[in-house]
């Protein structure tokens, strides 16, 4: 394959292309992607634009490579202990010595899915009994009855028979198999790939990348397998092209890469910190958003219903009764310009629909690099206060857990 030109862009940022730079598969790839909000391809007199939406990571097409870097909320350094909290996954001990430089962000999800195998092999792969067809002079396992008298016609001389031995070409390791080869193809960074060549042979593959994701879909984890569960995840990332089902609704992309849309990431991050922050107070996430949410009736079409990203429930003080706060994640500059009116909106909504009538408020999460900050919309009306909208900013220069604890000494 002829090497490809390396374009290097940020969040929201644009790229100019050539015209003889992109193919007609290109372009179709691209406008697929363009619908479903990951970037704008907007044509020119020189070329064509090429304009990164909130979404991170690498994009292989047939003769550019481009890579889309975090810019706006998560530093490079931070991005993976993030992302991997949002997962649930442990953190990869190769993410605190792991920038995202010009190799991208699909490096450092192949060098985690690397470190995970490599446990994996050391402390020996999972191994369960396959069944096998074969045609032997000697009778093993058990006689195929069907076989023998329909190919053999009663002779004796060979023997369809079905075995049962315990290997490694299962499920568990085909799905890393296929990850790693995935992995491969979007590395530009040579120690990574010759880390990656050397395991790959130790790992069996599904017959297609399709045939892994659908084995992932189907997982079920016992004592026997939950060691697999974070190389999984990871494999996941780069069978699917960014859609992790446990993360994002998403279907995978239609053009080789790792694409992160970094608002399901940051939704994600703030259902988990949201959680874990109030749970020692004795609070807790309402799941489901407390039944149906908040319905439309009476419009045309289909009735609509819509809920926040996290309901709280947090217990009330001395014998009063537990009150529900309604948070809301915004990938958004808040720290930088004031809250949109349709936030707003959005925001009295809930806060009518699921807090307390005599004390409506709801709760913005948004990403703030450098410094944990917060501030407090009243809205009122000619009758008084409609609401109160807390916007709290998370510094995304710390860790996960100091903004948790921030986090959790506000909403107490």
């Amino acid at each position: 394959m002829p090497d490809r030109t390396s374009v290097q862009l940020g969040e929201y940022e644009t790229a100019v292309l050539e015209p003889d730079q992109l193919t007609p598969r290109d372009i179709d790839r691209l406008h697929a992607l363009q619908a479903r909000g990951c970037l704008d391809l907007i044509p020119d007199r020189t070329g064509w634009r090429l304009k990164a939406d909130a979404t991170v990571g690498v994009l292989l097409l047939d003769r550019v490579r481009v890579v889309i870097s975090p810019k706006f909320a998560i530093p490079g350094e931070q991005l993976m202990s993030w992302l991997a909290y949002a997962l649930g996954t442990p953190v990869p001990a190769t993410a605190r010595r792991w920038a995202t430089g010009p190799d991208g962000y699909a490096d450092l999800v192949a060098s985690a899915l690397l470190e995970e195998c490599e446990r994996l092999l050391r402390e020996g792969l999972r191994r369960d009994y396959v069944c096998r067809r074969s045609v032997e002079p000697v009778l093993r396992g058990r006689l195929d009855v069907v076989a023998q008298t329909t190919r053999r016609y009663g002779q004796l001389d060979q023997l369809h028979v079905r075995t049962f031995d315990r290997e490694t070409d299962i499920w568990d390791n085909r799905v890393l198999g296929s990850a790693i080869k995935a992995a491969l193809g979007l590395t530009s960074s040579p120690d990574l790939a010759r880390a990656l060549h050397g395991i790959a042979s130790a790992f069996p593959q599904a017959p297609t990348p399709s045939a892994a994701v659908r084995a992932l879909d189907r997982s079920h984890y016992t004592r026997l397998n939950a060691r697999y569960r974070p190389a999984h995840t990871w494999a996941r990332l780069l069978l699917c092209g960014g859609g992790v089902t446990d993360l994002l609704s998403d279907h995978g992309t239609t053009a080789d890469g790792l694409l992160l849309p970094m608002p399901a990431l940051w939704e994600a991050v703030v259902r988990r910190l949201g959680t874990e922050a109030v749970s020692p107070y004795g609070g807790h996430a309402v799941l489901g958003g407390s039944g149906i949410g908040i319905t439309v009736r009476g419009d045309l079409g289909n009735i609509s219903a819509f809920r926040p990203d996290l309901l709280l429930s947090l217990p009330g003080h001395d014998e009063a009764p537990s009150t529900l706060l309604p948070i809301d994640a915004k990938y958004k500059r808040y720290d930088c310009h004031g809250v949109s009116a349709a936030d707003v909106h959005q925001l009295l909504t809930y806060s009518c629909g699921y807090a307390a009538a005599d004390a409506p408020g709801a709760v913005i999460v948004h990403p703030q690099p450098g410094s944990h900050a917060r501030r407090t919309l009243q809205v009122c009306g000619p009758r008084g206060v409609l609401g109160v909208i807390h916007v709290l900013g998370i510094n995304t220069h710390a860790t996960p857990e100091q903004a948790t604890a921030w986090i959790g000494s506000v909403l107490r």
